[in-house]
């Protein structure tokens, strides 16, 4: 799965390195896949929430922070929509960033 793009997470990171091997580790996990669905998904990431619009929101460190991922299986492309912590999360509107 080709993600798209690292430079969010570093500059969250860079914000708030109490996540930075986090988000690293689940770039690598992210990159090396090759999830044809989101069942596949739930089964590596059982506490992931599947979303509308092919949006999937992943719990990162202890669901402290939130990253939000648009997904296009068929090309095998992800999108990173939102990175924040869970108070930021609260405020959007996840379906639609």
């Amino acid at each position: 799965m080709r993600v798209i793009a690292k430079k969010t997470l570093r500059e969250f990171w860079v914000k708030h390195p109490d996540c930075e091997q986090q988000l690293k580790s689940w770039y690598r996990e992210a990159e090396k896949s090759e999830w044809k669905n989101t069942n596949e998904i739930k089964k590596e990431y059982p506490t992931a929430s599947i979303l509308g619009s092919n949006r999937i929101v992943f719990n990162i460190k202890g669901n402290n922070y939130r990253l939000i991922v648009k997904i296009n299986f068929h090309y095998q492309m992800m999108w990173i929509r939102f990175v924040g912590t869970h108070k930021e999360y609260d405020k959007i509107d996840a379906i639609k960033i």
